[in-house]
């Protein structure tokens, strides 16, 4: 955690607080004081697991008492929760290359590094430099033909043989972990990856020790070694490292071998260190004595970047706070405004209403997840979702997108009733399933709306800054939303739910093959967790569901999401593959054709 200063932060959010009063009507001043707030240095970035990220949900907290809320988790307006923050080396870690009798020591953290999907192991064994470490039939390339590296330490070069091609089908073979899951496949005992000569990486950096999102690899180590190391072993077996990997660029040729004078000990220690995120809630009471008993959720992530450590755009030397001003303080913000406002006017909400504010969001939706999983109310209980991401920014042309206007037959009609006053230029987006919070509560069944300004050149970097923000326009985008949702409650019909096909997700990349598959991103055990299911897809007709955790497919153990894209993209459409799913603690064998995008 960053060093934090307790007494000024407090003091802050307290001044931020005593500044308003509770006021029915949403203005620019209180939503300008709420942003200005959080995007302050002082929260340094509200990266979810630090002392900031709980000053702002404590600052969250003490508005949504003020104005009169009560608190969702029994007498609190707080739900923590665990999760995975960090990666960190513990016990034996150790790189030896003997070299012909002599030994090379590179030191951790400048001479190598554990790759962060590493697992816990100590090998010692012979080397085989296989090129790329690509294996790619459709292209007629394989590092690994006519070498056995059973048992043996793998050297793999960074990239692919065809960098300088900027759309090229080596990409989809370039990434860490696939490069390590195929040696892994081969019998191989570890990698050793290595930068070869590249305009893409002159510095010959190692690779940042940054949770992914999934877990390590069970018992084989993955570490990355400085390019001189890799050259002295090279010399000693007289090949010439730049020579060797121009030959194989060149004619895109394999040129794997054994090495014959030295060997190499690897060792590897990590610890995923968890830390507790924290959702904020509170809720108003419908006046309807059947109506309360359902409910409408207004919500936003309050989290960004911190000082960019994941998702950041920032190429900049000088680690800087990332102030997320538009994402999400923007949403936040508007959040604790429509809180205010309903507050003032709970006789005109037949239905309840909670207000919440996610952490984790920029980690993967963590918070909303776990929201959804764990919440006081029961899901089936809440009619309608509406998520606030990303509302700072709208321009002269008073566009504003609407993503989930699919999810529900009202919506559409809704809207553009409701906008006939605002006269936004509307853009709908039909999918549920989406970028932010909403993603969370649609795959219960819940139907969702997203809104949303659009990306810009600030999106994860530093700049993006409170003074940058249109109030005004917020304010009419908050009036807008609030408006809406006073429909959505005073309706005596509530929204029915449609679900709406999407393509598949996946961290990694585009696949032709389509199964049909939504993620759970929140996932932390081992396998594919699937989120939910699209109707008429694949995998909705091979029997897979909602809630299963795919272990194998099509031959190939699924340890988490990145095994799972990458063992898709070895299928094409109408392939019959076997997928062995976990569901209710016991392993369930099916059978799924395979579709095509």
């Amino acid at each position: 955690m960053k060093k934090f200063i307790i007494y000024s932060i407090l003091c802050l959010s307290i001044t931020a607080c005593n500044y308003t009063q509770n006021n029915p009507k949403i203005t620019s001043r209180e939503v300008k004081e709420f942003i200005t707030f959080l995007a302050s240095d002082s929260l340094k970035g509200r990266f979810t697991g630090t002392k900031e990220a709980e000053s702002a949900a404590n600052f969250i907290m003490r508005d949504f008492k003020k104005s009169g809320l009560k608190p969702l988790f029994k007498k609190s307006y707080f739900q923590e929760f665990p999760f995975i923050s960090s990666i960190s080396y513990s016990g034996k870690n150790y790189c030896e290359i003997d070299l012909n009798k002599a030994k090379l020591t590179p030191i951790l953290n400048t001479g190598y590094a554990a790759a962060p999907f590493s697992g816990n192991a100590e090998v010692n064994g012979n080397l085989v430099f296989a090129g790329y470490g690509i294996s790619a039939p459709d292209l007629k390339y394989d590092d690994y033909k006519d070498i056995d590296v059973k048992g043996k330490i793998v050297i793999i070069m960074r990239y692919h043989p065809d960098l300088d091609s900027p759309h090229s089908n080596f990409e989809k073979y370039s990434p860490y972990r696939y490069k390590a899951r195929i040696a892994k496949e081969k019998g191989a005992a570890g990698v050793i990856f290595v930068n070869g000569f590249s305009p893409k990486d002159d510095e010959d950096k190692l690779m940042p020790l940054t949770y992914d999102g999934a877990a390590g690899m069970e018992n084989f180590p993955v570490v990355q070694v400085k390019r001189n190391y890799i050259n002295s072993i090279l010399i000693e077996e007289g090949i010439d490292f730049t020579t060797y990997q121009k030959n194989i660029d060149s004619t895109k040729t394999p040129a794997s071998f054994e090495l014959k004078f030295s060997k190499v000990k690897i060792s590897t220690s990590l610890d995923f260190n968890k830390a507790k995120g924290i959702n904020v809630a509170g809720w108003i009471e419908g006046s309807d004595p059947k109506l309360k008993n359902e409910f409408i959720v207004i919500g936003a992530h309050y989290d960004h970047l911190g000082f960019g450590e994941t998702g950041s755009l920032y190429r900049g030397k000088e680690k800087l706070i990332h102030h997320g001003a538009d994402d999400n303080a923007s949403g936040t913000a508007g959040v604790m405004e429509l809180a205010e406002q309903f507050a003032t006017n709970k006789k005109l909400l037949k239905r309840s209403v909670i207000f919440i504010c996610f952490a984790g969001e920029e980690l993967g939706l963590l918070g909303s997840e776990y929201f959804v999983k764990n919440s006081p109310i029961e899901t089936e209980k809440m009619i309608s979702m509406l998520n606030l991401d990303m509302v700072g920014r709208l321009n002269d042309e008073n566009s504003l997108i609407v993503y989930g206007t699919g999810t529900s037959s009202v919506w559409k009609k809704l809207l553009n009733e409701e906008n006939k006053k605002y006269n936004f230029k509307l853009s709908f987006n039909d999918e549920g399933y989406g970028p932010s919070d909403q993603t969370s509560f649609y795959g219960k069944q819940i139907p969702v709306l997203f809104f949303f300004t659009g990306t810009h050149t600030d999106y994860h970097r530093p700049s993006d800054v409170a003074t940058k923000i249109n109030f005004t326009g917020e304010v009419k985008i908050l009036d807008f939303v609030s408006d809406l949702a006073l429909s959505i409650i005073g309706n005596k019909n509530k929204p029915d739910y449609i679900n709406v096909p999407v393509k598949d997700s996946g961290r990694a990349r585009t696949f032709k093959v389509y199964l049909g598959t939504i993620p759970d991103f929140s996932y932390q055990g081992s396998g594919y967790k699937i989120n939910g299911v699209n109707d008429g897809s694949p995998a909705q007709k091979g029997g897979i569901k909602a809630g299963d955790v795919m272990v194998s497919f099509g031959g190939k153990n699924i340890a988490n999401i990145y095994d799972y894209t990458y063992a898709l993209g070895e299928f094409k459409p109408g392939d019959i593959v076997d997928v062995i799913v976990k569901r209710d603690g016991k392993e369930i064998k099916l059978k799924v054709e395979l579709g095509a995008k």
